[in-house]
């Protein structure tokens, strides 16, 4: 990641991912939360693609899901560097006949 002369001058790191997907703390480059967008696989179960970062993972239910997530997070970022907080977002795409 590039940071800009005054994030750098400054020491700390302001910057946002995807929308603020994942904000920065005061503790170095440890991140306060990282959002996953999850939707229904086609064949069943869930996926979930993480927002600024190249996190992705799938399981078959809810509760595995969890379980999923978080093992991926602890194997995606260096230890004390994962996120605080990981946000869920559930999103369902639904269609209506007119």
């Amino acid at each position: 990641m590039m940071l800009d002369a005054a994030q750098h001058a400054s020491g700390g790191l302001n910057a946002c991912y995807a929308g603020d997907a994942m904000k920065a703390s005061g503790e170095g480059n440890r991140a306060l939360e990282l959002v996953f967008l999850v939707e229904e696989a086609p064949e069943g179960g869930f996926t979930a693609r993480a927002l600024g970062e190249s996190i992705f993972t799938e399981a078959d239910g809810v509760a595995d899901l969890y379980d999923k997530v978080r093992d991926a997070v602890r194997c995606h970022f260096d230890e004390g560097q994962s996120p605080r907080v990981i946000r869920l977002h559930f999103v369902r795409e639904e269609v209506i006949t007119a």
